[in-house]
């Protein structure tokens, strides 16, 4: 398993790019694409008061110490998807023996949430709707009506 984690840049924009180079990393790697995983805390990034956010960002690595020899690979692959959305870019490795590594799938549910196995409802919902138009209608009766005492 190999995670990224990335602080400074908005969380859509890495998921935007883990979508973009998560197979090439898995490829350099030689590993499956589903060890691969980014994670983008919501995180701002500061220096002596100032936000560095998009300005600055700061990438951990966290892989087997047994791809430790493709980490050249790894930074310049990273350095060139995040050139699109931030201007500077400082990367730390940590690696981990597989001995100390574990892992637990519930075999009752998918790996991941994806289109083909998530539920989208079709809702006629627009941004341009007041509250109360529609299906959003207000209920201004009784709600106790009915009820006794």
């Amino acid at each position: 398993m190999v995670t990224i984690n990335i602080y400074g840049l908005d969380q859509f924009v890495v998921g935007e790019m883990s979508a973009r180079c998560s197979k090439d990393i898995a490829k350099i790697y030689e590993m499956d694409p589903d060890e691969i995983h980014f994670i983008a805390p919501n995180s701002m990034v500061f220096h002596n008061g100032e936000e560095q956010t998009s300005w600055r960002v700061f990438i951990e690595v966290t892989a087997p110490k047994k791809v430790e020899v493709l980490q050249d690979q790894i930074c310049a692959l990273l350095a060139h998807y995040v050139s699109e959305a931030a201007i500077h870019l400082e990367i730390v490795f940590k690696y981990y023996s597989v001995d100390h590594y574990f892992k637990k799938l519930n075999p009752d549910y998918p790996l991941f949430l994806e289109d083909k196995n998530t539920v989208v409802f079709d809702e006629d919902y627009s941004e341009d709707m007041e509250e109360g138009e529609g299906e959003d209608e207000i209920f201004t009766g009784d709600i106790f009506e009915g009820i006794k005492n």
